[in-house]
């Protein structure tokens, strides 16, 4: 009786000291692990960004209907002759008011 529970104390102690010297590696482990996937993330949704953006440039470049529209919306460009009119929302008007 004696021997098997000093077997048992000396397996415990064991299993605490592997506990202690390996915990701390698995925890760093499964940080790694997560960071990677939110990386991998970031990495699928530039992909995609940079893809949506070569096409704007692609027709920024080519399209002549596309750019007079971005310079219009984006740039505020008029054609000669042109009257450019800007509207305010009723909102912003109280804004100016107050």
């Amino acid at each position: 009786m004696f021997f098997t529970l000093r077997k048992a104390f000396w397996l415990f102690g064991l299993a605490v000291l592997l506990l202690i010297i390996f915990l701390p590696g698995y925890i760093k482990l499964q940080g790694l692990r997560a960071k990677n996937r939110q990386l991998e993330e970031n990495f699928r949704r530039m992909t995609v960004e940079n893809y949506l953006l070569h096409e704007e440039l692609k027709r920024v470049e080519n399209d002549p209907v596309y750019q007079e529209k971005v310079a219009r919306d984006k740039m505020g460009v008029v054609r000669k002759g042109e009257v450019p009119v800007k509207l305010f929302s009723d909102k912003k008007q109280e804004t100016r008011l107050w």
